[in-house]
């Protein structure tokens, strides 16, 4: 019996999750949930899963929720803040923590996690994006064992050797290729991308998401910080690392190795598949997806990325070659020009604008601590909404 505790449990990766474990009682039991704002769903998960622990970010919110459950007569204790988001994650019941707060938020609690010692099932990107250094040394200090979860780097995780070290030559790794789906403007007219809308570039072909990762999937920004990620879970330079695209999201991603063979990783577009997979490691069990059919499928078809269309991901790879505090401060540019264009106040165009110019403006520091990161993405949050404001849609 694991116990698990679920950092961003009202989110896809959050309900999915649950969606597993309901699947397992005799497997996995939840000790603690956490949201940001969804107080119904997380009520209605609490109700169910009977957790010892939710956390909300504020003080409000929490109230509302312990009100809730008090009526509903459930004992679960409702903390509230960031630090009871790291309380939650070095409980000592706690074997395994499933990291899916999307953006910076999730860092703290996550590297808490990782120098606890937990199992880490690690669906936030942003924590190897910002601190991957900082990040991947605790992991090795503490012996934690880490799971990539996003369905890219949890393919490659499953085509690498099982006693993958670290160094692709010793396994005869030539590189690894990432597959991205292409997003919904893989093929619209480049003339016609400056007005597109926020309901446009959030209806993804293929995937479930939510409105930021879904934005992100149009730009590629996304594909553009799982390359930075995939750098740090597998030891891979820029170079080694190739984004292949792949509309039909079947394979999801790639190994090529140094005697010509190449193994993937196939499914349906669905992220029980990983979730399970890291739940269970080393072994398996069902996710509740539904076997692939290849017949169905047909056809499967790939294409290089033009990083014209898409210049949200040559500048991920141009900051993980700058290295420092350079993806910190992407990732945080990228972030407030996201919400900027959910809110309708710049165009679709204008979020590689945006993360250029706060590239080019602020400079670039050694990484040693965690408080580098978080004062370089203050410092990239602060020169993009000044950058924002001097725009016109």
């Amino acid at each position: 019996m694991q116990n698990i505790t679920v950092l961003g449990s009202t989110g896809s990766i959050g309900t999915s999750t649950l969606d597993v474990v309901a699947r397992h009682p005799d497997k996995y039991r939840i000790t603690a949930l956490t949201a940001h704002r969804q107080i119904d769903l997380l009520f209605r998960q609490c109700m169910q899963f009977k957790p010892r622990f939710a956390v909300l970010l504020d003080e409000n919110s929490a109230a509302q929720l312990r009100a809730l459950l008090c009526d509903a007569g459930l004992a679960t204790e409702v903390l509230c803040g960031v630090d009871a988001l790291e309380q939650v994650c070095v409980l000592p019941e706690v074997d395994a923590v499933m990291a899916a707060i999307v953006g910076a938020a999730g860092l703290r609690p996550t590297l808490a996690a990782a120098k606890a010692g937990k199992k880490i099932l690690l669906a936030n990107k942003e924590t190897l994006v910002l601190a991957g250094n900082v990040f991947m040394d605790a992991v090795r200090i503490s012996g934690s064992a880490l799971l990539p979860i996003d369905s890219e780097h949890n393919a490659i995780f499953q085509a690498l050797p099982r006693n993958y070290s670290g160094n692709m030559a010793d396994h005869g790794v030539r590189r690894i290729l990432l597959t991205a789906s292409g997003g919904p403007f893989r093929n619209t007219p480049l003339s016609e991308l400056q007005n597109v809308t926020p309901d446009q570039a959030c209806a993804h072909p293929n995937w479930t998401m939510g409105r930021k990762i879904s934005v992100d999937s149009a730009s590629m920004m996304n594909k553009g910080l799982e390359v930075i990620e995939a750098h740090w879970l597998f030891n891979a330079s820029a170079d080694d690392i190739q984004v292949v695209i792949h509309p039909q999201s079947v394979i999801h991603s790639l190994v090529e190795y140094i005697d010509g063979s190449v193994i993937a990783q196939l499914g349906n577009p669905d992220m029980r598949t990983p979730i399970a997979y890291g739940l269970a490691y080393p072994e398996r069990i069902d996710s509740g997806v539904a076997p692939l059919d290849l017949f169905k499928v047909a056809t499967l078809s790939f294409d290089e990325p033009d990083f014209e269309r898409f210049p949200c991901l040559a500048l991920a790879y141009q900051a993980l070659r700058t290295a420092g505090t350079a993806p910190a401060v992407l990732n945080a540019a990228n972030e407030i020009a996201v919400a900027a264009f959910l809110d309708h106040k710049i165009s679709f165009l204008s979020i590689p604008r945006v993360i250029n110019e706060v590239l080019n403006r602020l400079p670039v520091n050694v990484v040693t601590v965690i408080d580098d990161v978080l004062d370089a993405d203050l410092a990239a949050r602060r020169a993009a909404e000044n950058v924002i404001s001097t725009l016109v849609k």
